[in-house]
This record gives C-alpha cells, sequence and structure tokens, in this order.
C-alpha cells in the first residue's frame, strides 16, 4: 500500500536521495502539481521521489516543461510511471559503438491505466521517452479518438525504438536518437471494432482518421521536443517521429 511521507521526513529524504551528482531541477517538490512521495509495499526506496502527477494531468503550457524535468532525471522518471501505473522494467546499459548504446533504458510494459498496448510489445526505450509517450499516449491519442470516433484504442503500432543507425538511414549523417532509445516511430492505431488508422494511408486523406492523426500530431509537440510527421519530408511518410527533450521542433 502506498503511504504519504510526512513534510520532515521529505526534506530527509530528499536531500539523501539526491546527495550525489546529479541534484534535481532547481524547485522540484515546490511546484503546484507536486504529489506526495511514492513508496513501494515494502517501504520507502533510494528512488522515491515526489511525483508531479504529470501522466494523468491535461496537457498545458507546461506539461513538456514537467516531462523534461523529470525525464532528464531517472529516479524522478521512474518514480512518475510507477504513481501512474505504467510499468517500465529497466535493462542493464549497453555500449554497442561509440554512437549508439542505451543509459537509463528499459522496457515500457503495460499500463494499467488505459487499455491501448503497444504492438510490438515491450519497446526498449529511454525512461524519458517512456514518460513523454505515457503522457501523450494518455492525454491526447485516447481522447482524441474517444471524441472523433467514439470508441477506445486498443493498439498504438510503433515501428521502433532503438536501432544503431544515423538519421533517416542516411550515409554520413548524424546519429539518429533511435541510437539511444531515444525516440519513438508512432505508424497509428487500432480502434476497439478493428478500424485502422494509420500515418501511411491516412495523412492525406481529408477524413476523420486525417484529422484523428494531425490533432495527434500537434499536440504531440505539447509533450515532445521534435516531433516529425509526412508534412516534413519524404522519410517520415509511413509515421511521425517522437523524441523528447532538446530544441523545440514540430513539423
Amino acid at each position: 500500500m502506498r503511504r504519504t511521507v510526512p513534510a520532515l521526513a521529505l526534506l530527509l529524504l530528499t536531500a539523501s536521495c539526491f546527495g550525489g551528482p546529479n541534484p534535481p531541477p532547481e524547485g522540484w517538490g515546490t511546484r503546484p502539481y507536486a504529489a506526495p512521495v511514492v513508496t513501494s509495499d515494502t517501504g520507502v526506496r533510494a528512488e522515491s521521489f515526489a511525483t508531479s502527477g504529470i501522466v494523468d494531468a491535461r496537457l498545458d503550457g507546461g506539461t513538456r516543461g514537467r516531462v523534461d524535468d523529470a525525464g532528464e532525471h531517472l529516479g524522478l522518471c521512474q518514480a512518475e510511471l510507477e504513481a501512474a501505473g505504467v510499468r517500465f522494467s529497466s535493462v542493464p546499459d549497453v555500449v554497442n559503438s561509440e554512437t549508439c548504446g542505451l543509459t537509463g533504458a528499459g522496457t515500457l510494459d503495460v499500463d494499467r491505466g488505459t487499455v491501448a498496448r503497444l504492438r510490438p510489445a515491450a519497446p526498449v526505450m529511454t525512461c524519458w521517452t517512456a514518460l513523454a509517450l505515457s503522457v501523450w499516449r494518455r492525454q491526447s491519442v485516447e481522447p482524441a479518438a474517444r471524441e472523433i470516433f467514439g470508441q477506445d484504442v486498443v493498439e498504438i503500432v510503433h515501428m521502433g525504438t532503438y536501432a544503431c543507425r544515423s538519421v533517416s538511414n542516411r550515409p554520413g549523417a548524424r546519429p539518429s536518437a533511435h541510437s539511444q532509445a531515444a525516440a519513438v516511430d508512432f505508424a497509428g492505431v487500432v480502434l476497439r471494432d478493428g478500424t485502422r488508422i494509420m500515418v501511411k494511408d491516412d495523412w492525406y486523406a481529408e477524413s476523420d482518421k486525417s484529422r484523428f492523426l494531425r490533432r495527434v500530431r500537434d499536440e504531440g509537440c505539447r509533450v515532445f521536443g521534435t516531433v516529425l510527421s509526412p508534412d516534413y519530408d519524404a522519410p517520415h511518410h509511413d509515421h511521425l517521429h517522437l523524441e523528447p527533450g532538446g530544441r523545440s521542433f514540430c513539423r
């Protein structure tokens, strides 16, 4: 059972948890969205932090900032996902090359707050990416489907997260965010009645399907730093590239 830690204990916990070289963002825990510390059934863990509840908060002008603040700090990021009922299972850090590897990554598994499931299941990504995707799934993709089509999303189809390659697989280009599992390529969704809404088929359709895809692209720009669609270039004709952090670029 989760329980609330009194304010004094919270101060002591945060002082001990953040005593290392990676302190929390300035002002963390004093923001209006701060919620009780998350603890496990066996007691307070080293990675227990005050959470903001961003996965369950509606999109607003501060959403991306809160996602980035938590995503940049692994313990905060894991606590946000745990508090929201999202299972994120850590995987060992890996160095595959000078530009490709995993740090602070894990598998994004079942989200107990939604019926939508990722296909393929359990992709590997950074916690930051998992947090941003969880916010976007609950606060954009699912509400848009209910509003436009009157039914739930049961599958979110993606084209991968982790791949040791350059941007758009171009020879000589800089390493892709996918080489650090720091991005996800969204292909589309499947609704409860089996209807498929796919970027490749429906982006230019001038239909409710197109309206849905463009809406979730635009709202994705309030969560992720970089969002690339078919409007950007030919290599993105069949997916949305979703990448948290960094400068804002939405096309």
